[in-house]
């Protein structure tokens, strides 16, 4: 323990003098936390090597010693081993940090939704600094511990929702929060997902024939938390384009089952739903009701729309939040479409006032297969983008000589990775004694929370859910809460 203080101390030390690179908000971040000093550089585990894990455990290995890699997938292993080969390697972390515990500094999480929670509170519970891909958790319950956690144990924590470290949505909040749009009070998010991305209900209404596991596969380590299942190799899914012949849990389409993934809401929302959230100082919901396709043992559905309500927060009024995700009847389910017009129609008129080659023949569609608009008392904010960092005032001759207000957040970092890798870089400098991330659990654990409410009110069927979030109870639908909180397969524990 003595050893471990003292490391921590010295890294904040080192720190010191340069730390206010990321409040000066530019690229000498990434210099300063690529120190030449191996003893200088903070210590990272990651846990979760394949996927968007591929790229985290790059990006974070290029500012940091990568010290110790783990995977349930042997092939994984074998690839990350080439590119960082003085890593140790493992398939359990819980052995990983038990063994290396007393040398990492940090933690990153890369993995299916269902195991995230479980493996950012063990390196929470030993002091140490976490990175965990959104949505953070799979279920409510473990969002509110995570972010509890966080906080009683002092951690530098960060959720990989990278489109937060970006200077567009950090100037869209900026905007809203100065009134740029007036009083906001109708929300309208959307995802074509799962359509595009992963076969999902009503295609897959049962669980595919049972497959000999693979020798580079750990499957019981797979499972995790989960219930115990056959391991399944490709079979042939129906999509919107045809048939795609795919493996159904690992290692990509574990998304759409209700035991492993969280859905489109919950592989989107923490994306599309920050630029809102934050600029509109959202908390705790007051009701939640979904409707969807009917709904299937097995599998989200195929599409769903949820809509929250939030009480007055200081000086923001009432505001009503709808989520739109997926397909129905082959038709996306998305806002109605006169406010969709609209929006497009104006976003047009400052896209060709740029001369913006995105704008062909003077008509166009909304420029994402996602988007956020918040429709406000003097206008409109209209994101197309996932991440919220590029978005429109509308409509466009009102706002033509707009003037952003002062900035009041931090810029990111602008490194030569991109927004996804700055960060990273962010959350590192944190470990090192910086401010805390933009996407600290305190806010990101909310925002998760948040998101995946929607799934609970999906789940229980139409019923409008009045929620008593400090509790964590629904007063008028006590039996939707068995949704907020899993039962772990034997022997795990949060």
């Amino acid at each position: 323990m003595r050893r471990k203080t003292n490391r921590r101390d010295f890294l904040k030390y080192t720190a010191a003098g340069s730390i206010g690179f990321w409040v000066a908000g530019r690229a000498t971040a990434a210099d300063e936390l690529a120190s030449k000093s191996p003893n200088e550089r903070i210590n990272v585990a990651c846990i979760g090597i394949g996927g968007k894990g591929a790229g985290d455990s790059s990006q974070v290995g290029k500012h940091a010693n990568l010290i110790g890699i783990c995977d349930i997938d042997d092939k994984r292993l074998d690839s990350k081993s080439h590119e960082f080969p003085n890593a140790k390697r493992f398939n359990d972390f819980r052995v990983m940090l038990d063994k290396l515990g007393k040398d990492i500094d940090a933690v990153t999480i890369s993995t299916p939704d269902f195991t995230h929670a479980v493996a950012t509170m063990m390196a929470i519970k030993m002091g140490k600094a976490v990175y965990t891909q959104k949505p953070l958790a799979h279920d409510v319950y473990e969002a509110r511990q995570l972010r509890l956690a966080a906080r009683e144990y002092k951690v530098a924590s960060q959720m990989g929702n990278q489109g937060t470290s970006t200077t567009g949505i950090r100037e869209g909040v900026e905007a809203i929060r100065a009134g740029a749009i007036g009083d906001v009070t109708e929300v309208h998010i959307w995802t074509d997902r799962p359509t595009n991305y992963w076969p999902q209900s009503p295609d897959v209404r049962a669980r595919p024939p049972e497959a000999a596991v693979p020798d580079y596969i750990h499957w019981d380590l797979w499972l995790g938390t989960a219930p115990a299942r056959p391991y399944a190799e490709k079979v042939s899914f129906k999509v919107p384009k045809g048939t795609r012949i795919a493996e159904p849990y690992h290692p990509h389409n574990w998304r759409g089952w209700w035991d492993f993934g969280c859905g489109a809401l919950g592989d989107m929302g923490c994306h599309t739903a920050n630029l809102p959230f934050m600029a509109l100082k959202l908390g705790y919901p007051s009701s939640i009701v979904a409707e969807s396709e009917e709904l299937n043992p097995e599998t989200y559905p195929a599409w769903a729309h949820v809509t929250y309500e939030f009480p007055a927060r200081e000086e923001m009024p009432p505001v009503k939040v709808n989520w739109y995700e997926g397909s129905r009847d082959g038709k996306l389910v998305w806002p109605p479409q006169d406010l969709i017009d609209k929006v497009v129609t104006e976003s047009n008129k400052v896209l060709k006032a740029r001369g913006d080659k995105r704008v062909k023949d003077g008509k166009t569609v909304p420029l994402d297969k996602g988007g956020s608009i918040m429709v406000g008392t003097k206008g409109i904010m209209y994101s197309p983008s996932d991440y919220g960092k590029e978005w429109f005032l509308l409509p466009a001759d009102a706002y033509q000589d707009f003037k952003a207000p002062e900035p009041t957040l931090p810029r990111p970092a602008l490194s030569k990775g991109g927004n996804d890798e700055d960060h990273k870089i962010e959350w590192l400098a944190a470990v090192k004694g910086g401010p805390k991330p933009m996407s600290n659990f305190d806010y990101s654990g909310m925002l998760a929370e948040t998101i995946l409410l929607g799934n609970v009110a999906i789940r229980a069927g139409g019923t409008k859910l009045e929620w008593d979030g400090p509790n964590m109870k629904f007063p008028n639908a006590p039996q939707a809460e068995k949704f907020l909180k899993r039962q772990y397969r034997e022997p795990w524990s949060l």
